[in-house]
């Protein structure tokens, strides 16, 4: 059985943040949160995704379209500039 899921509250004092700056988060999509009767929960294995110690897929390729145009664009410059 999975622990106890985490409040907005609990979230709010993790990330060092106020719980309006929570349901917004939850709104957005950057928190994945259940609700329940009046008020959200958020699992407590999302929190490596909160605390941004886990990149997502869409970071991921985000990151790696970020990297494939640098080198598109400065290849031969970061190539000069590892001679030196």
């Amino acid at each position: 059985m999975e622990k106890e899921p985490l409040s907005t509250t609990e979230v709010a004092k993790i990330l060092g943040i106020s719980r309006i700056a929570v349901f917004k988060k939850i709104k957005s999509g950057e928190i994945k949160a259940k609700k329940v009767g009046r008020n959200y929960v958020i699992n407590r294995s999302e929190l490596p995704q909160i605390l941004g110690t886990v990149l997502s897929k869409e970071k991921k390729r985000v990151i790696e379209e970020a990297v494939s145009k640098t080198i598109s664009e400065y290849g031969e410059t970061l190539r000069l500039l590892g001679r030196e």
